[in-house]
């Protein structure tokens, strides 16, 4: 479990607010990569504060650039950032904990902010709201153009899924839904076939005479030809 930076007590999964000192620790980042802070090069607005993001450079094979709230700690990711760094930061998982995974997400403090859409700090549109993996308990909020951000905590919640075996169990979940997707697709192709195969009772223009028994059409035939005299 990690501690506050500043009177060491456990801090609750998910927050980066120490409940016995009050401090908020930026804990997501350091002692991961050594990195340096930038003056923001863009102007890229927290869509918390309402205030400029600073540039971090996590130095992670060559140049690493995300951005970060000085105020709420909250970061935001371009496309395809977030997978990198977790799969950079968080190796040898060969087994899943499913145990842990419930665990983490059971100690997990509430979210610290109400249940809303928030705007991109690039283009300011409303993000959607996604559930990052399976069972990770994380809700990212994703701007398909712009990337992802995380409020401060979620960070560190993602890197305890990941060492507990979370993108394995994600990558089971997806293989099972392919599965189920080619199972589905296969019945379907066996239900065309069938259908084509299977002789129609109406014969091939749609006449149920043509294959009906001949003294019912005879019959018939006869009927009409007394109404008609």
């Amino acid at each position: 479990m990690a501690k506050c930076s500043h009177c060491n007590a456990p801090l609750p999964d998910g927050s980066v607010l120490c409940v016995y000192c009050g401090d908020r620790n930026d804990i997501d980042l350091a002692g991961i990569h050594y990195y340096t802070t930038h003056e923001s090069d863009t102007p890229r607005i927290c869509p918390r504060c309402d205030i400029r993001l600073k540039t971090l450079d996590l130095k992670l094979n060559g140049t690493f650039l995300i951005e970060r709230c000085v105020q709420c700690l909250g970061l935001f990711f371009d496309p395809g950032e977030l997978e990198a760094l977790l799969e950079a930061t968080v190796s040898n998982v060969f087994l899943i904990d499913r145990k842990g995974l419930d665990s983490i997400n059971l100690r997990r403090q509430a979210d610290q902010y109400p249940i809303a859409y928030i705007k991109c700090p690039v283009c300011t549109q409303y993000m959607y709201r996604v559930n990052f993996g399976t069972r990770s308990g994380v809700i990212i909020d994703r701007c398909k153009a712009h990337g992802v951000w995380l409020d401060g905590g979620e960070l560190r919640h993602l890197m305890e899924w990941m060492k507990l075996g979370g993108k394995l169990l994600d990558q089971e979940r997806q293989e099972q839904i392919r599965k189920e997707e080619l199972k589905r697709e296969s019945e379907q192709r066996e239900k065309l076939a069938k259908i084509q195969v299977e002789p129609s009772p109406f014969g091939s223009f749609g006449d149920p005479l043509r294959q009906s028994d001949p003294d019912l059409f005879d019959i018939i035939h006869k009927a009409l030809r007394l109404f008609t005299r």
